[in-house]
């Protein structure tokens, strides 16, 4: 399959409006488009908003039946969605149920003045959906007859690039099972893999990316067999898998976070002691440290570089989807060296306090 990039995402939620609210409002997203009943969308409302590269579909269901409205009373807010931009939507489609993938809408053709677009949808992970989108014409034109264009507002910000990753908890004893879907069915192939333990909890995580390298899922399973840590937490809550972040990459993370955190977005904050050996571990940063403190941002590296991340607060009520902001700075991995790191930092700030660490900090 000629899979190009992610095309959007689409979340699920409560009250599309408040949900464009707080992501246009706080992390900068601006309204694109936006579609109804009216415009051929039975049953949902939707407001598609946009930022740089990154699309994202917010569609709350008006019935108790819609798909959306299921999706939330059993899950929450969160990522239903995941579409990807192929050459021949009609033609993945019927690969992708040849080789085993769960159909579910078969490719439908939006027509409008300009532009085209053939979409359908299959079975991903857990809940979640695959959606093929084969665009011709206008790129501009999200979803001729199904979202109307939004009328030009303010400037797009540009804080933040691309998506980078999504990253995916499943059930105990479903990582390898997951792994095997994506290769066999969808082509991709498995680019990374750690076991991380840390304070008697412990993780598996495989990373999957298809042959454009421009769709990354990092697959997160908690070890059974240690104490319940985040990943049991975000199961639990969610009822099932799920994404758990979404991993969005910047040019600049001291400005974005900077401007961000301005907006009222909140994020994780981070030991001051982590700091003390950072340069230790990943070398020298061309970052102020002390700017680097005051943001909490990490820092981790591999042997292709350096990346700097950071990571929201939920702003969900389950405390579940939050989102990552990360700069790569050749590093081709996910900040795994933060997750030791972190329990090492908060571990001697209580040393010092004379208490223990009863939870690890964690990062994927």
């Amino acid at each position: 399959m000629d899979i190009r990039r992610i095309d959007h995402i689409e979340l699920y939620v409560g009250d599309a409006r408040q949900a464009a609210f707080y992501f246009g409002t706080a992390v900068g997203f601006t309204l694109r488009g936006q579609g109804g009943p009216e415009t051929g969308l039975a049953g949902q409302r939707s407001l598609l908003l946009g930022q740089a590269d990154i699309r994202m579909l917010l569609t709350t269901g008006l019935t108790a039946e819609h798909p959306a409205s299921q999706y939330v009373s059993r899950h929450g807010d969160g990522i239903a969605v995941v579409a990807v931009e192929v050459g021949d939507a009609a033609g993945a489609y019927a690969e992708l149920v040849e080789r085993g993938a769960t159909p579910v809408t078969p490719p439908r053709t939006w027509t409008g003045a300009d532009a085209e677009v053939v979409t359908a949808e299959v079975g991903g992970f857990g809940d979640v959906l695959h959606r093929l989108v084969e665009r011709r014409g206008d790129a501009d034109d999200f979803l001729p007859g199904g979202i109307e264009a939004a009328p030009p507002g303010g400037a797009d910000p540009r804080l933040l690039a691309e998506i980078d990753h999504l990253a995916v908890c499943v059930p105990p004893g479903q990582l390898d099972a997951t792994v095997a879907h994506y290769e066999r069915v969808f082509g991709f192939a498995q680019i990374f893999e750690e076991h991380i333990e840390v304070a008697g909890q412990a993780m598996n995580s495989k990373v999957v990316q298809d042959a454009s390298g421009r769709v990354t899922l990092v697959l997160l399973e908690p070890d059974a067999g240690r104490r319940p840590g985040q990943i049991d937490a975000f199961l639990t809550e969610h009822h099932g898998a799920g994404v758990q972040h979404l991993g969005l990459r910047t040019d600049d993370i001291v400005g974005a976070v900077g401007a961000l955190g301005a907006r009222g977005v909140r994020f994780a904050g981070t030991p001051a002691a982590y700091y003390d050996t950072l340069e230790q571990r990943v070398g020298k940063v061309d970052a102020p440290l002390d700017q680097l403190r005051d943001l909490s941002i990490l820092v981790d590296a591999d042997h292709g570089g350096q990346l700097l991340q950071i990571f929201t607060e939920s702003m969900h009520v389950r405390r579940t989807l939050f989102l990552e902001l990360i700069e790569r700075r050749g590093a081709r991995t996910f900040g795994s060296g933060n997750i030791r790191a972190l329990y090492e930092a908060k571990e001697r700030e209580l040393a010092v306090a004379g208490a223990t660490p009863a939870v690890a900090a964690g990062t994927a």
